[in-house]
């Protein structure tokens, strides 16, 4: 394993972890996210996650690409949650009714503190900071780590540690877009996808969850036997053609640890990524931006450029209780893990 770092713009480290497959992953502590993800396919090093090139950049065009995401990610109906017996009102930008990824200036826009660590099988960056009791308006200071790491089996991993002072939410997730072919100005359409999940969640317009558990069954959600992303994009389902693709908590179904959460392969068949994680749900995003994307990498990106697997519980559990508990109190840690498992054909 190879770990290096270099400066990243306004402040910001890059750092480089390498294993001896040639996968390379690039992750910065501006927003504790990832930013490459290079994997060799032949003679070419594919980078099969969207992002930036700069600290700037981000900054400039979107702070969520890639990022760690809380307190609490997805929207918060109202900027309000009931916590033993009080209703707290937290923020909201101006324009918007609900709170969304924790407030105006989250997890995403924050410069982490680092710390590496170099082994013979694995690669990590550990980011650490704390948010004050009160940082928009959230009770408790929040001691929070995510740990990055990369194996020698292609497996990029996500381990989030956090206390607490006073009961709290805390629901955090990674917001990466993946798009298995290297380029943001190539739709996904032809991606293949694998959920295991009997049920997602409906939304309202505004992109809030209606409260109910449906079964996929007869839906364009229905990925259980794998499908290819465009049959769900040309279906006539109200729900794909609301939020023009999808944007929706899958629930998923736990049969063993052994068996990967989600799929994702690429059209050419050469990349294939499993996802495996210990959360009740993943909001599945297809980037549907309709023309309104940022320029990466000299290209635009285009609707449905990317699609991101935001493991959490899912969005509006502080309002339904059947969408899970992401009540964090000081008696007891936070733990949660999630790896990407990368695969590769000749």
């Amino acid at each position: 394993m190879k770990l290096t770092q270099k400066p990243f713009g306004n402040g910001a480290t890059l750092y480089s972890l390498e294993n001896g497959k040639g996968v390379i992953m690039e992750i910065t502590d501006l927003g504790a996210r990832i930013v490459r993800l290079l994997v060799p396919i032949g003679e070419e090093k594919r980078n099969i996650v969207l992002g930036f090139d700069s600290a700037e950049e981000y900054e400039e065009k979107d702070l969520y690409f890639g990022a760690t995401i809380g307190r609490v990610a997805g929207r918060i109906l109202n900027g309000t949650f009931t916590m033993d017996g009080k209703t707290v009102q937290i923020e909201r930008a101006e324009d918007q009714l609900h709170t969304l990824h924790g407030g105006i200036l989250g997890f995403e826009a924050k410069t982490w503190l680092a710390e590496t660590k170099e082994e013979e099988s694995k690669a990590s960056v550990t980011f650490s900071l704390v948010s004050p009791a009160g940082e928009n308006g959230f009770p408790g200071e929040l001691a929070v780590s995510v740990t990055y790491s990369l194996n020698e089996e292609n497996e990029w991993e996500v381990v989030y540690h956090a206390k607490t002072t006073q009961p709290t939410l805390f629901n955090p997730t990674n917001h990466v877009y993946f798009n298995l072919l290297g380029d943001p100005a190539a739709v996904i359409d032809d991606h293949e996808l694998m959920v295991r999940a009997e049920e997602y969640a409906p939304v309202n317009e505004d992109i809030t969850v209606k409260g109910e558990r449906v079964s996929v069954e007869g839906t364009a959600f229905d990925f259980r036997k794998g499908k290819k992303l465009v049959e769900a994009f040309n279906s006539e389902d109200q729900q794909i053609i609301q939020t023009k693709g999808m944007d929706h908590p899958f629930f998923l179904k736990k049969e063993s640890s052994k068996e990967p959460n989600a799929t994702l392969i690429s059209p050419d068949n050469r990349i294939e990524v499993e996802v495996f994680t210990d959360r009740s749900a993943v909001v599945i995003f297809t980037a549907n931006f309709s023309g309104e994307g940022p320029i990466m990498q000299g290209e635009k990106m285009v609707d449905h450029g990317g699609i991101t697997f935001e493991t959490q519980e899912a969005p509006g559990a502080e309002h339904f209780s059947e969408f899970g508990d992401i009540t964090l109190r000081p008696e007891k840690a936070y733990y949660s893990s999630t790896i990407y498992k990368i695969k590769t054909t000749e």
